[in-house]
C-alpha cells in the first residue's frame, strides 16, 4: 500500500485476519493507472486504478455469512471484533491489501456505453485460502473511484441487504454466483432518488463485502477492444486464462479457443439455473456478465411469483422489457457475441468464436431439457415432453399460478388419481383459476400418464423433483420486509431470512410463512414488484 492514509483511516492490527494470505496478481501482473486519485476521468492504457475506500462515520456489522467466513479462514473471534466492521466498511486495511477499482466498459440495454468501471466497488485484494482457492474481496459502496462519474460511490442499506441476502441464497440454491461475506452499516446517510422522479431523499448507507474467484467481466475486454488496444487486450486474455482457467493447456491460439468455449458453456449453465429457480437478473448488461459464468451484480433483480415469461423487475426496462425472464437465454447469447466481437482480432479467423457461440446453444438446450425433466419428475427427457411441459407453462401463465409453489405441489400429486385440489395454494386469482381449471385438469391427466410410464417408485420421483424445485426463494416481498425492519433498527429479520435461505429445498417446519405466495399488498408495493437501479 503506497497510498497516504486519509483522516479516519488506519491499518488493521496484525492479529486481525491473520489467516488471510494475499496474492494480488491482478495488480501485480497487469498495468495500473499512474494517477493516484478518485477524480472521475477516462483511464487508458490500464486495467485498474489504485484507490482507497472512503472511511465512514460509524461502521457496524449487521450480518455475515458463516460459510464464506469459513471459506476464507476467518475465525469467529475476528468477526466479533469491532475491527472486523472497520475493515469491511473500508475504514481500515489489512497489511496485504492493495485496493483498486477495475476499468471496463459495456453494452447497456443493447447500446455501447463506453467506459464504465467500478464506480462504487473497490477490490481490497486477492486471498488464497488453505485449499489454495483464490478469492477476491470487494467492497460495494465504499466510496468514490475514478469510475464513479457523477455518482458518490456509496450504496444504500436497502440495496445492500438485497445483494447480501441474494448472493448467499443463490449459492444455496445451487446457482453459480458470487458470494457475500458481510453487511456493514455506515452510520451515514446517502442521498438517492429511488424512483427517478425528482424526489430524492436520504437513506441509511451500507457496504457489502462481495467475494468471488474473479470479478472480471465481459466489459473488461470490450473497453480495450473499443480503444483498439490489442496489446493490452492480449495481456488481459492470457492473464485471465492463466489465473482463472489454469487447467486449459495448448499453444496460445488453442488456449484462447478453449477458454472462450468454456466461457460460453459456463454462461449457458448459469442461465439454465436462473430459469430453473425463477430468477430474473433485471439488468443483463455486458458489464454485469462474469467471465467465470457466475451471477454478478445483484441490482434490480426479482423472483417469478405468478409465472410470466414477460416479467422484468427493472423499472428502467419496463417499456422495452429487454431483460424479461423468458428472454434471458437469448440475451446471454447476445452478450457472448459482443465478447466474441471484442476478441475477434486475437484469432486467425472467426470460426472458433462462432463455434463456441453455437456451443452455448447446445449446452443451454441440453441442460434446460435435463433440468425441466427433473422439475417435472421425469426419469429422463423425451422429445414429446416439450409439448407437455410447454402446455403446463401456458396454463401457469394464463391462470396466474405461483411458479415455485406449483412445482413443489406437483411432487405431491397422486398420479393414480390426479386432482387440481392439490394445487389450491398456487393461484393468485380465483377468476383466472375458474377460466383455466378445466385445461389444468386435462393436463394433469396427461401428466400422470407420462409419469406412470417411467415405472419408478413415487418416492424416487418426489426426491428428484424436490432436489431441483426449491420450497424457499428470495421473494422480493420477503427481502422488503427485512429491509423495512432494518430501517427501524431491527436486523433480526435479515439474519432469520439468511438462515431460511441456507436450506431452500428442505421443509423447515415452523418456517412455512417464508414459502407462501406473494401477498396481495405486495403486488404493487415498491421493492416487492419492480425496482429501479437506484442504490
Amino acid at each position: 500500500m503506497n497510498h497516504p492514509l486519509p483522516a479516519g483511516f488506519d491499518i488493521a492490527p496484525p492479529e486481525m485476519l491473520r489467516a488471510l494470505r494475499f496474492d494480488n496478481r491482478f495488480v501485480r501482473e497487469l498495468p495500473g493507472d499512474p494517477v493516484d486519485s478518485p477524480r472521475p476521468r477516462q483511464v487508458r492504457d490500464a486495467c485498474w486504478s489504485p484507490v482507497l475506500p472512503t472511511p465512514v462515520r460509524e461502521p457496524r456489522l449487521i450480518a455475515h455469512s458463516a460459510e464464506v467466513a469459513a471459506l476464507l479462514g476467518i475465525p469467529d473471534a475476528d468477526i466479533a471484533s469491532p475491527e472486523f466492521a472497520k475493515i469491511f466498511a473500508g475504514n481500515s486495511l489489512h497489511a496485504g491489501m492493495q485496493p483498486y477499482a477495475a476499468c471496463y466498459g459495456g453494452h447497456q440495454f443493447g447500446n455501447w456505453a463506453g467506459q464504465l468501471g467500478d464506480g462504487r466497488a473497490i477490490t481490497l485484494g486477492e486471498t488464497v485460502n488453505a485449499k489454495d482457492e483464490r478469492w477476491e474481496l470487494q467492497l460495494k459502496g465504499a466510496g468514490l473511484t475514478p469510475y464513479s462519474r457523477t455518482a458518490d460511490g456509496r450504496a444504500v442499506l436497502r440495496s445492500s441487504i438485497r445483494e447480501f441476502l441474494c448472493s448467499e441464497a443463490m449459492h444455496h440454491l445451487g446457482v453459480p454466483t458470487t458470494r457475500a461475506l458481510s453487511l456493514v452499516s455506515t452510520g451515514e446517510p446517502v442521498l438517492r432518488d429511488m424512483f427517478y422522479d425528482g424526489n430524492a431523499a436520504h437513506e441509511p448507507g451500507a457496504v457489502v463485502c462481495r467475494v468471488s474467484p474473479s470479478f472480471i467481466r465481459f466489459g473488461n475486454f470490450e473497453i480495450l477492444a473499443s480503444r483498439e488496444d490489442k496489446a493490452l487486450l492480449e495481456r488481459l486474455v492470457d492473464f485471465t486464462i492463466a489465473r482463472d482457467y489454469p487447467h486449459i493447456a495448448g499453444d496460445t491460439t488453442e488456449r484462447r479457443r478453449r477458454w472462450f468455449e468454456e466461457v460460453c458453456e459456463r454462461t449457458a449453465l448459469m442461465i439454465s439455473h436462473w430459469m430453473r429457480v425463477g430468477f430474473v437478473h433485471g439488468v443483463m448488461n455486458t458489464d454485469n456478465m462474469s467471465i467465470l459464468g457466475l451471477t454478478i451484480d445483484y441490482g434490480p433483480y426479482g423472483w417469478i411469483d405468478n409465472f410470466d415469461p414477460d416479467w422484468t423487475p427493472n423499472t428502467t426496462d419496463s417499456g422495452q422489457r429487454r431483460y424479461r425472464f423468458g428472454h434471458q437465454p437469448q440475451i446471454a447469447q447476445w452478450n457472448l457475441s459482443r465478447l466474441a466481437s471484442a476478441l475477434l482480432d486475437l484469432f486467425p479467423s472467426p470460426e472458433p468464436l462462432e463455434a463456441a457461440l453455437e456451443r452455448y446453444v447446445d449446452v443451454y438446450t441440453e441442460s434446460q431439457e435435463a433440468m425441466t425433466a427433473a422439475k417435472f419428475g421425469f426419469k429422463s427427457w423425451r422429445a414429446e415432453d416439450d409439448e407437455l411441459t410447454g402446455e403446463a407453462l401456458r396454463i401457469l401463465r394464463d391462470a396466474e399460478m405461483d411458479m415455485t409453489i406449483f412445482y413443489r405441489a406437483l411432487a405431491k400429486i397422486d398420479v393414480k388419481r390426479p386432482s387440481v385440489d392439490m394445487l389450491d395454494q398456487c393461484f393468485y386469482r380465483e377468476d383466472l383459476r375458474g377460466k383455466n381449471e378445466t385445461a389444468l385438469d386435462h393436463w394433469l391427466v396427461r401428466y400422470a400418464t407420462r409419469v406412470r410410464a417411467d415405472a419408478e417408485p413415487a418416492e424416487v420421483r418426489v426426491a428428484r423433483m424436490n432436489a431441483v424445485n426449491p420450497k424457499y426463494v428470495m421473494r422480493n416481498y420477503l427481502a422488503q420486509e427485512a429491509i423495512d425492519a432494518a430501517h427501524e433498527g431491527n436486523n433480526a429479520p435479515v439474519i432469520d431470512l439468511l438462515d431460511v435461505m441456507r436450506h431452500p429445498y428442505d421443509e423447515q417446519p415452523g418456517r412455512e410463512r417464508y414459502a407462501k405466495k406473494r401477498p396481495d399488498w405486495a403486488r404493487q408495493k415498491a421493492g416487492c414488484s419492480m425496482l429501479s437501479c437506484s442504490s
